[in-house]
């Protein structure tokens, strides 16, 4: 009936794997950590605020509407585009994923204000932006920004910390603890 000398016979039949531990060492883990690059997830992250500015004015251009909840979309395209560039595992991803996301929602709703207003004035979306003063951005707080675009913010920078850390197998998180849990022991030595 069974291989086993002796089967416990009120434990069932497992299904999902032999039962044996993982192959992983710390030395996995730290090549996890080494493989972060904080630098790369910066540049990825401006480049996807430029192009997602840059995106949202042609859409409202062609719908000739505005679409506030776009600012979401910011979110999971910076929490992507750092998770695949930086390949972070730990905490800083995150939180620059919010922070961008966060600013990225404020700068990229200047543009486009900065787009629709060149657009009525019949000159150039920069010559907006060169032209602003320390007496604009009261206005702008005033009569652009409410509190829609600070709740889309707020989800936005959800989004993007939720995306930006790698997604890790079993055998690698459990490399990383490994690793983690031998720092903690070196430390405290």
């Amino acid at each position: 009936m069974n291989d086993k000398p002796n089967p416990n016979p009120l434990r069932l039949r497992k299904k999902h794997g032999e039962g044996r531990g993982l192959d992983a060492t710390a030395e996995d883990g730290a090549r996890l950590v080494r493989a972060q690059s904080f630098r790369s997830a910066v540049v990825a992250s401006l480049v996807v605020l430029i192009v997602f500015c840059l995106m949202w004015i042609s859409l409202s251009m062609a719908s000739n509407r505005v679409f506030p909840w776009m600012t979401v979309v910011l979110g999971g395209m910076l929490g992507l585009a750092i998770r695949h560039a930086g390949r972070g595992v730990d905490w800083r991803f995150p939180t620059l994923a919010a922070l961008v996301a966060l600013a990225g929602s404020v700068v990229s709703n200047i543009v486009l204000a900065a787009s629709t207003t060149a657009g009525e004035y019949g000159t150039g979306t920069v010559n907006i932006l060169q032209g602003v003063t320390l007496m604009t951005w009261p206005v702008f707080f005033d009569e652009i920004w409410n509190v829609a675009d600070g709740f889309f913010a707020v989800v936005a920078a959800s989004v993007a910390a939720f995306y930006a850390n790698r997604r890790l197998t079993r055998s690698q998180f459990h490399a990383l603890r490994l690793w983690r849990e031998r720092l903690e022991l070196d430390r405290h030595q």
